[in-house]
C-alpha cells in the first residue's frame, strides 16, 4: 500500500466505538474530520488529551469538525476508561473512540510504534500506536498530518489553529505566516499578482516582491 500523504484519500474502514458502529466516510459526511490515535486505554497523557478534545468540541463543531479517537483495546476497556476521563476531566466524553484491538485501522494509517523508536511503546512483540492525528476535509482527502512520540501530549489549540488556516486558505487565495491566528493579517498567494490581490483585499502591504500581506474582510475573519 503506497504511503499516505497530504492529498491522499483517507483509506475508509468500518469499526466499532464507544458510540456504535462507524463506517469511516459516512461518518465524516459532508464534515471535516479528525482522526487520532491513542497507544493505549488507562494510559496518563492520553486521559488528558481526551478530556481536553471533549472541552474543544464546540470549537470543532463551529469549524464543521467531526472528531473520533481511537485506541488500541476493546470496547469493555474503552467504557470503564471513559469513565475515568469523564471524572478527571469533569466532562461528558461523547464523540466515538474506535476499539482497535486488532489494530486494522492503526495499520491502514501507518500508526504503529516501534521498537527502533520506543521500545517502552511496544510490548510482547506487538507494537502500540504512536500520537497520530490525521485532518481530512470533506472530500476525504487528507488535508494534514501530524505525529507526536507517545510521550508527548497533543496541542489541540495549535490543531484549531491548522485548520482554520485549512479552511481558510480552501476559500481565500492566501496562506499564513508563522503563529497566524484567526483574525490577524495573511500572505497573498504567490499566483496572484499584487495589483489583482488590491482588487480582492481591503489592504496589501508589500514587504518584499514575494512577501505581501493582506487584511482580509470583516466577514472573512
Amino acid at each position: 500500500m503506497a504511503p499516505l500523504r497530504l492529498g491522499s484519500l483517507a483509506p475508509n474502514f468500518d469499526a466499532e466505538t464507544t458510540t456504535g458502529p462507524v463506517n469511516f466516510h459516512e461518518f465524516i459526511g459532508d464534515s471535516w474530520g479528525v482522526l487520532f490515535s491513542h497507544p493505549a486505554d488507562f494510559t496518563p497523557v492520553c486521559t488528558t488529551e481526551l478530556g481536553e478534545v471533549q472541552r474543544l468540541v464546540p470549537e470543532f463543531n463551529k469549524r464543521n469538525v467531526k472528531v473520533i479517537g481511537l485506541s488500541t483495546n476493546d470496547l469493555t476497556d474503552h467504557a470503564k476508561w471513559v469513565d475515568d476521563i469523564n471524572e478527571v476531566n469533569n466532562v461528558t466524553v461523547n464523540f466515538p473512540i474506535i476499539a482497535d484491538k486488532n489494530r486494522k485501522v492503526a495499520t491502514l494509517y501507518d500508526m504503529l510504534d516501534s521498537v527502533e523508536h520506543d521500545a517502552s511503546n511496544v510490548v510482547n512483540g506487538i507494537p502500540f500506536t504512536v500520537r497520530s492525528v490525521f485532518v481530512i476535509d470533506p472530500s476525504k482527502r487528507i488535508r494534514l498530518i501530524l505525529t507526536y512520540p507517545a510521550s508527548c501530549g497533543r496541542n489541540f489549540d495549535e490543531l484549531l489553529r491548522a485548520i482554520d488556516s485549512l479552511q481558510l486558505s480552501d476559500k481565500q487565495p492566501i496562506a499564513t505566516p508563522a503563529n497566524w491566528k484567526p483574525g490577524e493579517d495573511v500572505i497573498v498567494h504567490v499566483s496572484v499578482p499584487t495589483e489583482k490581490a488590491k482588487e480582492i483585499f481591503p489592504e496589501v502591504k508589500e514587504t518584499l516582491p514575494y512577501l505581501r500581506f493582506a487584511t482580509l474582510p470583516e466577514e472573512t475573519n
